[in-house]
């Protein structure tokens, strides 16, 4: 055990004072800060686009011109030629063409450079609101039934549940919440796969391409230096998530009092939120990052030097891309799909589908039990099973594929028995 905390904790420190990592760690603040001052600023600089408004219509380009924007300010001019001086001038940043005809009004817009697309949008939707009212006068309808019909219909959704004698109750619907976290927590497993299957993967392969492996396993159990090496990763990963978590109750305390997050939090049960839910889907994802980094430890022992790394990891790669956009959009949009249902269960799988599932609420807490008892099985036996192939695999130096690789340590792993 000394030696494997030793293996540990060198491989713990290593990582946790790397600039690489301390740039990992405070890029989601930076992106964050980044993009609150982008948008700060973004409002607080935003240029108000000068549109000149051109009809033969007097009266529709007044209408248009009176229409309030904060995104843009018309002015009505007598022609296109005072239109195009004006523009060349930057007195004006477009100019706007209005035209009817018996199929309804027409707007032409003139500019150098695109004014953006919601400013755009908001002129077409202008010119279909004042379209529409024209309509609706010529047809003799009231400014009130023109409202009805444009009136979108009333949906709601309600939670309900049975008794044991079948009475049916309607309860609260937190699924939109848990939907939020349940998205969050793919895009952390993803994140956290990505980074780390990576990272244990370049520490065996570094010390294997150096050919200082064999130098360790002379003083050390093959199997010591593999979970030495699997579990200082591993706490490098529960490093950085125990930061984010610390940054998020502090934060809190910081946000708690804006009027927003009140009318959020006045509006779901955090107990329901923070109960069985929330609990699996930190399960699924600490599952989900162990199971994943073993393989990836597997794939690290297979190459001969460091730089083949990256090529050696893409079936983790595509493994997990495979599970999150599974997920996160088949899951999303048919919870109740069949390859949904199945692939819940499936290793390296249900770690990104259940948690989805749950936040959908088509899956109950015993269908998690049992995908996360299939989980820590299989997660068991392959650490044991990668273990045992690990003895083999570091000592194996084959320049023909990893395929050949593959072959040729299980060979001699037959052979040690």
């Amino acid at each position: 055990m000394s030696k494997f905390w030793i293996i540990a904790l060198d491989v713990y420190k290593k990582n946790v004072k790397s600039v690489s990592f301390f740039i990992m760690l405070l890029l989601p603040f930076i992106v964050a800060g980044v993009s609150y001052a982008a948008g700060h600023f973004a409002n607080q600089s935003n240029d108000v686009n000068k549109i000149g408004i051109i009809s033969e219509q007097q009266e529709l380009a007044e209408t248009v011109a009176q229409t309030p924007g904060s995104d843009y300010q018309f002015e009505v001019l007598g022609s296109e030629g005072e239109a195009e001086k004006a523009l060349h001038a930057e007195e004006i940043d477009a100019f706007f063409v209005l035209s009817t005809d018996e199929t309804g009004i027409k707007g032409e817009l003139f500019s150098e450079s695109s004014l953006g697309t919601a400013t755009e949008m908001t002129l077409q939707q202008l010119l279909t609101g004042i379209q529409g009212t024209t309509r609706a006068q010529a047809l003799g309808l009231t400014p009130e039934e023109v409202a009805s019909l444009s009136q979108p219909a009333t949906f709601t959704k309600q939670k309900v549940s049975f008794d044991d004698d079948g009475k049916m109750s309607i309860g609260e619907d937190n699924s939109s919440v848990q939907y939020v976290i349940g998205f969050a927590g793919t895009i952390v497993l993803f994140f956290f796969i990505m980074t780390y299957a990576g990272i244990i993967s370049q520490e065996i392969a570094s010390e294997k391409g150096t050919r200082i492996m064999e130098v360790i396993l002379s003083s050390t159990r093959a199997q010591t230096h593999f979970y030495g090496k699997l579990f200082g990763v591993l706490l490098v990963a529960a490093t950085q998530l125990i930061v984010y978590v610390v940054a998020f109750i502090i934060s809190y305390q910081w946000i708690k009092d804006m009027d927003i997050v009140k009318n959020f939090l006045g509006s779901i049960s955090l107990q329901s939120i923070l109960s069985n839910f929330l609990i699996f889907t930190i399960i699924f994802t600490m599952l989900g990052i162990f199971i994943y980094s073993v393989l990836a430890a597997l794939c690290g022992s297979l190459v001969n030097k460091a730089e083949d790394t990256a090529k050696v990891i893409l079936p983790v790669t595509y493994l997990s891309m495979g599970g999150y956009f599974l997920g996160l959009f088949l899951g999303n949009m048919s919870p109740n799909n069949l390859v949904v249902r199945v692939t819940s269960y499936i290793p390296f799988l249900s770690s990104y589908i259940m948690p989805i599932r749950l936040a959908n609420e088509t899956a109950s807490i015993g269908n998690a039990l049992v995908s996360v008892a299939i989980l820590v099985v299989t997660s068991i036996v392959l650490t044991l099973g990668c273990a045992k192939m690990y003895k083999s695999n570091v000592l194996v130096y084959n320049d023909n594929g990893i395929i050949a690789t593959l072959k040729q340590s299980m060979r001699l792993m037959k052979n040690q028995k």
